[in-house]
């Protein structure tokens, strides 16, 4: 009987023994797991702080990019198209609130009429405006915005003026695109007959208004 007793307290405490053991294994093992998770959250929350540093920093940059632009605009009596650095001979229009810069081509100087192909396979006007991106505004979205006036489409292969403004700007970009700019810093964007600058009761008016614009976001 005492044998038995022994056995069974034997057991027993050796039961306790493996849980206690077990017990310590487990948490030994939850203590790694969350020494590895808290060092884990460190290093995103250093990383998320020195990311918020630099957006900082660029907003920063950019803002003071502007207001210089403007200062060279009003106080220095500069064009806008010399203070953007795409100089004499190009539409150029600065919207320090929006912090735009603009560059209006006439569709006459990229299309023929109803076209979307360039009229030759290389543009002294795009690719001037191309070095000037690379030079002063590399990494800053563009947006190529394509423009037409409210004639109705006839004779052509495009279904309307949307298609047609989207597809110019799609050949003015990927022009850019295979000349360097980055894929990733420009996008295309067609606006048919939209958004008119002049009206399209005149020829002078409906010319103005079929237009290609390469917007520089500045911030």
């Amino acid at each position: 009987m005492r044998a038995a007793n022994k056995k069974t307290i034997a057991l027993v405490i050796c039961l306790v023994s493996f849980t206690l053991l077990s017990g310590c294994t487990n948490w030994e093992e939850r203590y790694r797991a969350l020494s590895v998770e808290n060092e884990n959250l460190k290093g995103l929350f250093e990383r998320e702080r020195a990311e918020k540093g630099q957006l900082a920093d660029r907003i920063s940059q950019d803002q003071r990019t502007i207001d210089e632009l403007q200062r060279q605009i009003e106080d220095l009596s500069r064009s806008p198209a010399d203070a953007t650095g795409f100089g004499p001979g190009y539409d150029v229009a600065f919207d320090p609130t929006a912090g735009t810069i603009t560059v209006t081509l006439p569709n006459a100087v990229l299309f023929d009429s109803g076209k979307a192909t360039l009229k030759k396979a290389t543009s002294t006007e795009l690719d001037h405006i191309r070095l000037v991106l690379e030079a002063k505004y590399s990494g800053k979205q563009i947006d190529v915005v394509g423009h037409t006036d409210s004639d109705p489409i006839k004779k052509s292969k495009w279904k309307d003026n949307w298609e047609l403004s989207a597809q110019r700007s799609l050949t003015v970009a990927r022009y850019l695109i295979d000349r360097g700019i980055a894929n990733d810093d420009i996008r295309a964007v067609g606006c048919g007959e939209s958004r008119p600058i002049a009206s399209n009761a005149t020829d002078s008016g409906k010319k103005k208004n079929r237009r290609v614009e390469i917007v520089v976001r500045m911030r």
